[in-house]
This record gives C-alpha cells, structure tokens and sequence, in this order.
C-alpha cells in the first residue's frame, strides 16, 4: 500500500511505544493540552514488558514488577492513573542454591548454616582478601563483584545466575551493569542486617516498627500492573487529545525538514498510519530506531552493534492453593535451564480465578531465534514442568494447564561496547535531532526500573512544554543506590537539572499552568 492510501494524522507530540515510558509521556502531554498519537506494535496489549497477560482467566507478569519507587513525582502519578486498586503484599524471595534456599535479604544465621562453617569461612576470607587486594583495572561484570563480594561468593550468587541471564560469561560483561543495579549492596552491610533480623533486633526504638533497610512490602495493582497501563491509555483516550493505535509497527521515522517528523507506521494487514507532529517521542530499541531514521544518522552502524537478551515465561496452572509463599525464587542451579520462578498468587490472589488453583511462572533467558525461543509451545510446558519436578517445587501430576509468553529485546546487553555505542548516537541525536526524545529502558538502552522509565518521560515532557532542554533525561538511574534499599518518596525533587536560565524557569512554569488558568477561564465563562 502507497503513503498516498495511509491514514494521516496531524498532532504535537507522535510517541513510538505504548509501554510505561511512552504512555506516561502522552498521559502527561494530553493533561498539559497537547495532542498526541501512540503507536503500539502488540494488537492487544499496551505496558510492554510490564503489561499483565491473561490466559483463561489467569493473569501473570512478564517478570513481574513491584510498585516501589524512591521519587515521590512516580509515586504521585501512580496514586493519580490508579487510585484505586492497589494492594500491599509482602515481599519474599530467596535464592536456590546446590538444594537448599537461601532467604533475600540475608538471614544471617540460615546462610551460614546452609554453606556450613568451612565454606562460610572460606568466603569471609575471600572477602577479606579482596577488600585488601581489589583488582585494580576492573573492566567486567565479574571484577567489579569478586571485588564488592570476594571471588568465592561471586561464584556461588552471582556467577551462574548471571550468565543464565545474559548468555555470555561475566568476564565479557561491563562493569556498568553491576555499578547500576547493586550499587551501594555491602556485604558487611547485608550481614548486619540479617543478623539484625535474626534476632528481631531492627526495630525503630519508638514505634516499634521494622527499619526498613531492605523492601519488606510493596504496593501492587490487584490484577497485575497491565491495570496501570490499560487505565493510562484509557484516560489518554478520554481526553479527546490522544489516540493509541494498536498493532502499528514503526516503519520509518523522517524528518520533515522543518524541525518536525513524519512518522509512518504498518499493521500486519499492509494498513498504513502517517503521523506528522513537530515533537517525537521514541521508547522503540535504539537499534530499530536507528535503521529507520530518515536521512540515516551517522552512527546507524553504532546502534547496530547494539545487543539485547530475550525472554520468555512458561506459565503452568497447578492444583493447590499455596505452593510456596515466594513472590519469586531465583535459581543458582546449572541443571535446570529456567532461571527465575514466579508465584504469581503471592503477588496477588486476584491474579488466579481458581481458589484451589496456583500460577507459577518459569522464566527462560534466551536469545530470539535459538533453541529455547523456537521451541513449540508444548515442548516448553513439558520442559517447565520437568524442571519444576527437578527442584522439587511441584508434582508433575499436578499440572493442569500451561501458557507460553515470548518477549523479544526484554533486556538491552551492557558488553563491552555498548557504552560507547550508546553515547555516540546520543550524541549525534541531541545535536542534530532536539525534537526527538529518547525514553525508556530500550529507548536508551538502559536497564531501568518501571520507575526509572516513567521519569524518563516525566522530564522529556517537561522539555517538550519548556521548548528547550532544561533537564537531562540520562542522569535518571546514574547515581542510584541499591534498587531493594531506601524508602518510598525518599526523593522529593526531580533529578538534577541542566543549567537553566531564568527566563527558561520562569516560561516553563508559566507554561505548566496554561490548561489550568484555561480552565479557570471557562468556568468564570460559564
């Protein structure tokens, strides 16, 4: 079908990706008065990796997502999108390893026990040695951990489970990867606690409470977070300033030679969308991004090097109400391919219709196209509920039923290059293209949190309104601590900003309060 048969559409704001970045952008733009088109490649569900999928009444994540952030602005939206239908759960997951589990966070006690006197010993003094003798030039995933943990726990909790994950050893991972996601993790410090918790020692000393070092709890959508991300597209809708077009892939991404984009995108029957806006807004994979773009950028061979790891859930419904009482469980085990199980009952009673009934999730790392990803949906139940069989987590006859999940580009690869590859098309873009805003975890190829990715877009939006670039939308997750420390609404003012003018500040806040002294307008007209 020719452009000349497409439908065209005329907005401000043309966003690529109805996941959490791309649709807390276009939530936010249309209450600022803004118009906005989304397209979404998937014809059914919008919130990316964190929609909910439902299979015979039975609703489970794809990788499930705690609703805890440390910004009180994600907080707030979070209350505002849905204020409704949020539970608090408890928060439990433990670590299988060589047989036994071990709880996370650390229990001082049940840890030493399971690895016996000889082996906790040897991993204090490997520890210890480290701490005296750090590697001094650290360049991968595994310097920067022997380094933090000694190398003999690095090969019991992170070796295994994290090569699982990425597909490819730890010597050839960046060090990037471990700086941002367990940044700030102390062993000594881990040990304290889990000794405090042993002995129901960390108490605040006036109210009794638990000090919350580690997440105990978390906030969670009833049925699952898709509640989130159906209720955001449902509000963009209802504004009458937004549209969500479902199962529209990006085709091509052209400038228009005046600032603006035209974006044109095509469903699996050939039907063509054109959206011309002056603003573009992209969560899509930089690499896919990348090969779209019209005229081509520079650093298109960049972008191309850019890797991402794969992903899919085996779902299988059980008899029995309480299987286990984890929200996960991560497995350390070389035998069993599966390197993550999920019980979604503990994330939710809702997520299950049948009270004698249980959903555990089994996630599978792999890369699109290989044997795991091309195995037949069958084979792969079959698979799942041998492997559940092996680590004596469920009775095989008990399996009445299974579901299979694939997400493609689940997690963008931190190799060794990545950075540099990731910075040059940044780069290039910022200084040729400043309508155009990355966003999201694959939109800048960073392995951020759900929360991470809506303040993304929080502040692209705020640039949008603003007209210039008064925040810096990559210092979201840089400085990070640990992602399961700290509390809820712990920061209060949005990331750092640029250097901003005066005159800037003062348009920007004269331009957030535009659709409420419109408002105001038509009610004193009324």
């Amino acid at each position: 079908m020719s452009d000349t048969n497409a439908r065209e559409i005329s907005v401000d704001v043309a966003i690529i990706g109805a996941g959490p970045a791309g649709l807390t952008a276009g939530y936010l733009l249309t209450k600022q008065g803004k118009s906005v088109a989304i397209i979404e490649k998937d014809e059914t569900y919008v919130g990316g990796i964190s929609r909910t999928v439902e299979h015979e009444g039975y609703r489970f994540d794809i990788g499930g997502h705690r609703f805890f952030s440390k910004s009180q602005q994600v907080v707030d939206l979070w209350n505002e999108i849905l204020p409704d239908d949020f539970i608090q759960r408890p928060r439990m997951s433990r670590i299988y390893y060589e047989g036994k589990f071990y709880s996370y966070p650390l229990r001082a006690f049940e840890a030493l026990w399971n690895l016996g006197i000889f082996r906790s010993t040897l991993c204090m003094a490997s520890y210890l040695w480290y701490k005296a003798f750090p590697i001094k030039k650290v360049k991968s995933f595994e310097d920067w951990t022997t380094n933090q943990f000694g190398q003999k726990l690095y090969s019991i909790f992170f070796k295994t489970y994290t090569e699982k994950v990425w597909g490819m050893p730890c010597d050839e991972m960046s060090a990037d990867w471990a700086a941002q996601r367990i940044k700030g993790l102390s062993l000594w410090g881990a040990v304290v606690d889990g000794l405090k918790r042993s002995l129901g020692l960390n108490k605040r000393p006036n109210d009794g409470q638990a000090v919350k070092t580690l997440l105990e709890t978390f906030r969670y959508p009833r049925q699952g977070p898709g509640m989130m991300w159906d209720a955001a597209r449902d509000k963009i809708i209802a504004t009458g300033k937004g549209q969500v077009l479902m199962g529209q892939a990006l085709e091509q991404l052209a400038s228009d030679g005046n600032g603006g984009w035209r974006m044109s995108s095509v469903s699996k029957d050939g039907s063509k969308v054109v959206v011309k806006a002056k603003n573009a807004i992209s969560s899509a994979p930089m690499r896919e991004l990348a090969a779209r773009l019209h005229p081509l950028p520079d650093t298109t061979l960049n972008a191309s090097n850019l890797k991402y790891r794969d992903f899919l859930t085996v779902a299988l419904m059980v008899e029995g109400e309480d299987l286990f009482p984890d929200n996960w469980i991560y497995i350390h085990d070389s035998k069993v391919k599966v390197g993550r199980v999920q019980n979604f009952r503990s994330w939710s009673p809702e997520m299950i219709p049948d009270p004698d009934m249980a959903c555990v999730g089994l996630e599978y790392f792999c890369f699109e196209g290989d044997g795991l990803w091309s195995m037949v949906d069958e084979d792969l139940v079959k698979l799942a509920t041998s492997e559940m069989e092996i680590l004596g987590l469920v009775d095989p006859k008990k399996v009445k039923g299974g579901a299979v999940v694939r997400q493609e580009k689940a997690y963008p690869v931190y190799d060794e290059t990545y950075a540099a590859n990731v910075e040059a098309m940044r780069c290039e873009l910022e200084e040729k293209c400043p309508t155009l805003h990355l966003v999201g975890r694959n939109g800048m190829h960073r392995y951020n949190n759900q929360d991470h990715a809506m303040m993304t877009a929080m502040l692209t939006v705020e640039n949008i309104i603003a007209g210039t670039r008064i925040y810096d939308t990559w210092c979201v997750n840089e400085d990070a601590e640990y992602h399961e420390a700290g509390d809820e609404g712990a920061e209060k003012a949005l990331p750092q900003r640029e250097t901003v003018t005066e005159d800037q500040a003062a348009a920007l806040n004269s331009l957030r309060d535009v659709p409420e002294r419109i408002k105001r307008e038509d009610r004193d007209a009324a």
